[in-house]
């Protein structure tokens, strides 16, 4: 599971994914809770970017008495069953989340975990595939979607032994419009595939720790 990645900045914002970047700033590292850009489109396939929040329900949404859960990542096995994550996915609310690298545990090195950075040497930014969410006060949330990557050569190297290995679902940057417009489940489906690994590349990464982070501030409704 991906809890931790660079998200792009500014420039490549505009000259990579073609949209505006959101007014407020957003960090170099995003974790969950944290602020970060999407990119969406509208039924006219107009991208546009707006500033939401890791984790499809964050956990300033969770009301009080319940326990505390993990939506940073969705199972594309299940996507379109489980409660948290079936509302968005049938109604085609798909983004890509735009991304210089993720971060990974890797767990060759002994017991203890070290921290790798993925990315992809060819590209200057990658887009991921997720799902977003509105919330009523105008603010906006997204989470990862994932796909089986047990027999991938470079994500099965990544989490604990004995875990099922997982990736994020990179969707190649000339199927992006194809992505965003697309508002069958069945047809979105088609785009949960593993990247090429040998387009991948991996290194470890220095350990940054995180600070906890307010949610980001509401956003106007769009009419999506």
């Amino acid at each position: 599971m991906c809890t931790n990645y660079a998200p792009v900045q500014r420039q490549i914002l505009r000259e990579i994914f073609g949209v505006e970047p959101p007014p407020a700033d957003w960090k170099p590292e995003t974790w969950p809770d944290y602020a970060a850009p999407i990119v969406r489109a509208d039924g006219a396939g107009r991208r546009d970017s707006v500033l939401a929040s890791f984790g499809l329900v964050p956990r300033s949404r969770i009301p009080p008495g319940v326990r505390p859960y993990d939506t940073m990542n969705a199972r594309s096995e299940t996507v379109g069953e489980k409660r948290t994550f079936s509302g968005p996915w049938k109604k085609g609310q798909l983004c890509l989340i735009p991304a210089t690298a993720v971060y990974e545990p890797n767990y060759e090195a002994g017991p203890k975990s070290t921290r790798y950075r993925i990315w992809l040497p060819g590209e200057p930014a990658f887009g991921i595939a997720g799902l977003w969410r509105d919330w009523p006060d105008g603010a906006y949330s997204f989470t990862m979607l994932t796909v089986n990557a047990d027999k991938h050569p470079v994500m099965n190297r990544m989490h604990a032994p004995g875990k099922e290995k997982r990736s994020v679902v990179i969707v190649p940057r000339q199927q992006w419009n194809d992505w965003l417009a697309c508002r069958d489940p069945e047809v979105a489906r088609t785009f949960m595939t593993l990247f090429p690994p040998e387009a991948m590349a991996t290194e470890p990464a220095p350990i940054v720790r995180r600070t906890k982070e307010p949610p980001p501030t509401a956003a106007p409704e769009l009419p999506f």
